[in-house]
């Protein structure tokens, strides 16, 4: 079956079209018609500046990870024709070390959606059609707001990021920079029992989403006095730092506890003068998150449930025609949390 679809296609540094492409699926795997998707941070990065990191787009590339949809023709009898879902974008190798560890996140071939880090590029989820590995749809109930469910993935990331703390109840969180991400770990930390979630941003904005995604106090990060946290070699059990910027990272160093978990989600550059001493003395655990496994599941179903209603950062939709007006909306941090677009 050879299906015409309309994609969005990032050629360069503010490069990108809807283009026609042809879409055939074989009888193997799902065949996917995409309703909607979500603009992350990386699908700006690869418009703003051409590349994420040292991944350089050299080719045409289909952007969007953050995508749902529903079933056309599969070959997993489970998945009928209409049964909407959730497409998770990784697709591990599920052969080396790290899959045979069930740790499928840290996989040596990992195939993501959107990523220029093969040449050719893989493509995303921005597309009329897809075809994808069955056991990369998550059904979800019918009567599902769509809205809600594109956030399944980032939701993901931000539930295994707080899995990376341990058992979170009755602990005292912090989280440092509050956008999309940060709010929704808030919303994750909140879920899964924290007794406290303090959050601290620079933009007021920021902080108002964080109190309606789960925080239970704010401080501006400029402005704010963090004296009353700073005691005792620190107040609370667990920082997440989710703005990747060394001022941050100090800041969560300093109010941790002695004996506290410090996990780091926000991705920046190198940190030439680190704080390696507060680390050391008051042994803090520093522990990195990157993406997720299994928690892509628990996203859909704690959405679908309404444990967690990520609508707070919903900024508006765009169809796909209008991909670069949507593109320099959601890259407006003054105005635009969550983008997206729809199909």
């Amino acid at each position: 079956m050879n299906i015409e679809t309309q994609s969005c296609v990032i050629i360069g540094k503010q490069q990108v079209s809807v283009a026609p492409q042809q879409v055939e699926w074989n009888g193997q795997g799902t065949l996917v018609r995409i309703t909607r998707g979500g603009i992350c941070g990386s699908d700006l990065h690869y418009y703003q500046e051409g590349k994420v990191g040292s991944f350089e787009v050299k080719m045409p590339m289909i952007l969007g990870h953050e995508v749902i949809g529903y079933v056309v023709e599969s070959d997993n009898p489970q998945l009928k024709p209409d049964q909407k879902v959730a497409v998770n974008p990784s697709k591990p190798c599920g052969t080396c070390k790290y899959c045979q560890r069930d740790q499928h996140n840290q996989c040596t071939s990992m195939r993501f959606f959107g990523s220029a880090m093969y040449v050719p590029h893989v493509d995303g989820g921005f597309t009329q059609f897809k075809v994808v590995d069955s056991s990369q749809c998550v059904p979800f109930p019918q009567d599902a707001d769509e809205t809600v469910m594109v956030f399944a993935e980032p939701l993901a990331v931000c539930i295994h990021a707080t899995h990376q703390a341990g058992d979170l109840r009755g602990k005292h969180v912090f989280i440092s920079g509050v956008g999309p991400i940060g709010c929704l770990i808030a919303a994750a930390a909140k879920a899964r029992g924290a007794a406290s979630i303090v959050c601290s941003d620079i933009s007021e904005r920021s902080l108002s989403m964080a109190k309606q995604m789960g925080a239970t106090d704010v401080i501006h990060a400029a402005e704010g006095d963090f004296t009353p946290y700073l005691a005792d070699k620190g107040y609370f059990d667990v920082a997440f730092e989710a703005s990747g910027h060394p001022s941050s990272l100090q800041r969560c160093l300093d109010v941790v506890c002695a004996k506290g978990t410090l996990v780091q989600v926000g991705m920046g550059g190198a940190i030439p003068d680190f704080p390696i001493m507060a680390l050391i003395a008051k042994e803090i655990h520093l522990v990195g998150s990157f993406r997720f496994t299994h928690e892509f599941n628990t996203a859909v179903e704690w959405l679908a449930s309404g444990i967690v209603n990520p609508l707070p950062l919903f900024s508006g939709e765009y169809a796909l025609q209008d991909v670069d007006a949507a593109l320099q909306f959601a890259g407006d941090k003054t105005r635009a949390a969550k983008v997206q677009l729809t199909f």
